[in-house]
């Protein structure tokens, strides 16, 4: 049995379902809400750049459409280009991992319909796939990446089904985080550790992950995404 497949035992029926599941509860809202999500604009000298406006939930829901894509792409390359000796457990885990950024990415875009951003272009010239250290380490920084900024952006989403499905997306995103942990360090207490944390603004004295604005994600990962992506009213 795959580690973590009880979060998705079929992939390509989950997204189904998942995508079922949003419209379900949020496709109402959906329709009945006159809210302008950003994208691309024209305006900008480079017409590939992409400006999230925080002041309506598709803006917000954009930002995590962004992030789900580098993940997706990541761990796509992962499963595709397999690190030198990897272990059977490690195959196992990762696939899970890949499913589940894959199942949040088409989620986020089924949601978003014709609102969503461009698909993003990834930046991958700094990971050596090859390399298990590599690896691992990237997919550590995009967990503990992801983790603060759906823990940062929690507050600019204003409809219920958003800041549910938001939840849900960022609890597993945490259950990424521990198991990479585990595979860096294993038969240690990593997985539970929180004071490494401090780049992605957590805090371990209290216990809790950390939360980071949406401009310091997005400086972050823009080494790993070739379009510039910038975030208003926040």
């Amino acid at each position: 049995m795959r580690f973590l497949s009880s979060l998705q035992a079929d992939p390509e029926e989950g997204t189904r379902l998942n995508r079922r599941g949003f419209l379900g509860f949020g496709g109402t809202a959906l329709a009945a809400t006159a809210l302008v999500a950003s994208g691309c604009d024209s305006s900008d000298d480079n017409n590939s750049d992409v400006r999230l406006d925080f002041s309506n939930d598709f803006g917000v829901l954009n930002y995590a459409y962004a992030l789900e894509q580098l993940e997706a792409a990541f761990y796509a390359q992962v499963i595709a280009t397999p690190f030198a000796g990897i272990a059977a457990n490690e195959t196992a885990i990762l696939s899970d991992l890949a499913a589940h950024e894959r199942i949040h990415r088409d989620f986020l875009a089924a949601a978003l319909g014709t609102n969503a951003i461009p698909g993003l272009t990834p930046n991958f010239t700094a990971i050596n796939f090859g390399s298990r250290t590599s690896v691992l380490t990237t997919a550590k920084t995009f967990e503990d990446l992801g983790v603060s900024a759906y823990n940062g952006a929690g507050r600019y989403l204003s409809l219920d089904a958003y800041i549910t499905v938001a939840g849900k997306i960022v609890s597993v995103e945490a259950r990424h985080a521990a198991v990479i942990r585990d595979l860096l360090e294993p038969n240690t207490n990593a997985f539970a550790r929180l004071g490494e944390l401090a780049a992605f603004g957590a805090v371990a004295a209290n216990g809790l992950d950390g939360a980071l604005a949406p401009d310091k994600v997005l400086a972050q990962a823009s080494g790993f995404i070739r379009e510039k992506i910038t975030a208003r009213n926040f």
